[in-house]
C-alpha cells in the first residue's frame, strides 16, 4: 500500500517511484529484527533503566530544536536527518514515558490517590515532555503521550473525580493552544466546514473524503487510485487509509480494522494475564498508546477529528513509527513469554 500510495509522488519529485517503498522495506527488516530481539529481553530490564531512558529520549528531544541539529519537515523541527532518512526523538518519547510510569505507579501504588505524592510528579514529568514537544510544535503526538498516561493512570485505580478534573484543565489547556497559533484555528473551522477553505486549511479533509467515497464494496482495484495523483498531499503518510478504502473498498478497510482490533485484544488479554504489576502496567500503557494513535489516525481522515499529523501504526510510512511500534510490540511479546 505505501508502494501503491507514494509511487506518483516519488516518481514526481525523485524520478523514482520505488523510492519510498525502499526506504520503508530498510526500515521493516529492521523493525522485525528489533522486535524479535526485543521479544527475548526480559523487560524486568527496563524497570531498571527507566529513568535512565526517560533521560536519554529527553536530552534527544533539547536536541532536536537546536537549528543544524533538527531538521524542519511539514513545519516542525522535530527531526534529526541522515542523508534520506530521518529519525524523530519524540516517538522514541511515547515509549520512554510508558515505561517511567509504569515503575513510577509499581512503586506508589499505596499514595495513588493522593495528589501531591501519588499523581502529581507523573503528571508534572509528563507536562514537561509535552512543552517540549509542543515547542517543535507537534500537537499529534503530544496528545497520545497524554492520553497513555491518563489511561495508565485509570487501570492503575485514580479516583474517578480526579479525570474529571484533567478534562476540565485539558480543555482549557487546549483552547488556549488553539488560540496561540493561528493554523490551529483554520484546522478548526476547516474541520467545522471544510469547504470554507477548500483550496487551503480544509483542502486535506476534502480530497481524503474524495478517497473514501468512490470505494464502494471491492474498491478501485490496487494501483487504480485517482487522489494519489497530486490531489491527496503524501498519502503514503497519514492519509493512507484513504487511499486503501479508495483502491481496496469496505472489504480492504473491514481486514485492516479487524486486525487491529485482533492485535489490540490480543494485547489486552496479555496485559490481564500478567502477575507482574510492572509488566501489567508496561503492556496495558503500550496497547493504549498504539490504539489511541490508531483511533485519532482514523477519526482524522474520516473528518471526525481535526487534522492532527499522527501516522496509522503498523501501515504509515515513516522509519522512527514502524521502528517503535515493532519495539512496543517486541517488549508484549516478551512479557506474554514471561507469562
Amino acid at each position: 500500500m505505501i508502494y501503491s500510495a507514494s509511487s506518483i509522488w516519488a516518481n514526481y519529485k525523485f524520478n523514482d517511484p520505488f523510492r519510498y517503498l525502499k526506504l520503508q522495506s530498510i526500515f521493516v527488516i529492521i523493525g522485525i529484527f528489533l522486535m524479535l530481539l526485543v521479544s527475548k529481553v526480559d523487560y524486568k530490564l527496563y524497570y531498571d533503566k527507566a529513568n535512565i531512558i526517560l533521560f536519554i529520549c529527553f536530552i534527544l528531544l533539547i536536541l532536536v530544536l537546536i537549528p543544524g541539529l533538527g531538521q524542519v519537515r511539514n513545519g516542525s523541527r522535530s527531526w534529526f536527518g541522515f542523508g534520506g532518512l530521518g529519525i524523530q526523538p519524540s516517538e522514541f518519547m511515547k515509549l520512554a514515558i510508558i515505561i517511567f510510569t509504569s515503575k513510577y505507579l509499581c512503586n506508589n501504588q499505596k499514595n495513588i490517590n493522593k495528589i501531591i505524592k501519588g499523581v502529581f510528579p507523573i503528571l508534572i514529568v509528563t507536562l514537561l515532555v509535552f512543552i517540549m514537544i509542543m515547542l517543535q510544535p507537534d500537537l499529534g503526538t503530544g496528545a497520545i503521550i497524554l492520553v497513555s498516561v491518563i489511561g495508565l493512570l485509570f487501570v492503575s485505580g485514580v479516583d474517578k473525580s480526579f479525570f474529571i478534573k484533567i478534562g476540565i484543565l485539558g480543555l482549557m489547556g487546549l483552547t488556549g493552544l488553539i488560540i496561540a497559533a493561528p493554523y490551529r484555528i483554520k484546522r478548526i473551522i476547516s474541520f467545522i466546514n471544510p469547504w470554507s477553505d477548500p483550496l487551503g486549511a480544509g483542502f486535506q479533509s476534502i480530497q481524503s473524503l474524495f478517497a473514501i467515497g468512490p470505494g464502494g464494496l471491492l474498491g478501485m482495484g490496487l494501483f487504480n487510485s485517482v487522489q494519489k495523483h497530486f490531489y491527496l498531499p503524501e498519502p503514503q503518510t497519514d492519509f493512507i487509509f484513504s487511499i486503501i478504502s479508495e483502491e481496496l473498498g469496505i472489504l480492504g478497510i473491514t481486514l485492516v480494522s479487524t486486525l487491529f482490533i485482533f492485535i489490540f485484544y490480543r494485547c489486552i488479554m496479555v496485559a490481564l494475564k500478567c502477575n507482574n504489576l510492572f509488566g501489567k502496567y508496561l503492556c496495558f500503557g503500550i496497547t493504549f498508546q498504539i490504539a489511541f494513535q490508531t483511533l485519532l489516525n482514523l477519526a482524522v481522515v474520516v473528518g471526525l477529528v481535526p487534522i492532527t499529523g499522527v501516522t496509522l501504526p503498523f501501515l504509515s510510512y515513516g522509519g522512527s513509527s514502524l521502528l517503535i511500534t515493532m519495539i512496543s510490540i517486541g517488549i508484549i511479546l516478551n512479557i506474554s513469554r514471561d507469562n
